[in-house]
């Protein structure tokens, strides 16, 4: 199954890595890294996260304080948000 991102989902996972290497030389890697290790565990069991609403799930990541929003289409999953847990719950809702 395939992914793609939402074009604001995309702009707050690079905002992210920037954020994650000024605080530490090699962190934005980790956290990329995390992030894309947390979606290959949606893109492999895409049903096993909950439902927040309409079909929107929420995966969250282990080691950042991030959830990936995301909906299950016909042709792959489409990552609504890379939300940092910590600000703006409702950000991403004008996506859908």
């Amino acid at each position: 199954m395939k992914f793609a991102f939402h074009p604001e989902a995309d702009e707050e996972f690079h905002a992210a890595i920037d954020y994650y290497e000024g605080c530490e030389f090699g962190l934005g890697q980790d956290f990329s890294l995390e992030i894309y290790a947390t979606i290959q565990n949606i893109v492999s069991y895409p049903m096993a996260w909950p439902v927040l609403g309409g079909d929107v799930r929420r995966c969250i990541c282990h080691r950042f304080p991030y959830g990936i929003l995301y909906s299950i289409e016909t042709d792959g999953i489409y990552i609504l948000s890379v939300m940092n847990l910590h600000r703006r719950p409702d950000s991403w809702q004008h996506r859908i």
